[in-house]
């Protein structure tokens, strides 16, 4: 299973998911958390967004990435949608 750096605080737990006729195990993330440790090193919250979607979900590491979940993200509410 692949670990994104400096982030083994925000692992959920893994997961198993189906590509093709394979089952690969993958290691889940919760993003806050992320998104909390990248602004204790300086960025704030819109530069660890940023990053995040950039740098950490935007990259494909082969069948073994990551997944990063937003448990209480607020994207539905600035977009004007309700729940």
């Amino acid at each position: 299973m692949l670990k994104i750096d400096g982030h083994d605080n925000a692992i959920i737990g893994p997961a198993m998911i189906h590509i093709g006729s394979s089952t690969v195990n993958i290691l889940v993330y919760n993003a806050e958390i992320i998104r909390e440790n990248l602004m204790k090193q300086g960025m704030d919250m819109d530069e660890a967004r940023e990053f995040i979607e950039f740098n950490i979900e935007g990259a494909y590491m082969g069948k073994d990435t990551p997944v990063l979940v937003w448990p209480e993200d607020e994207w539905d509410e600035w977009l004007g949608e309700e729940e």
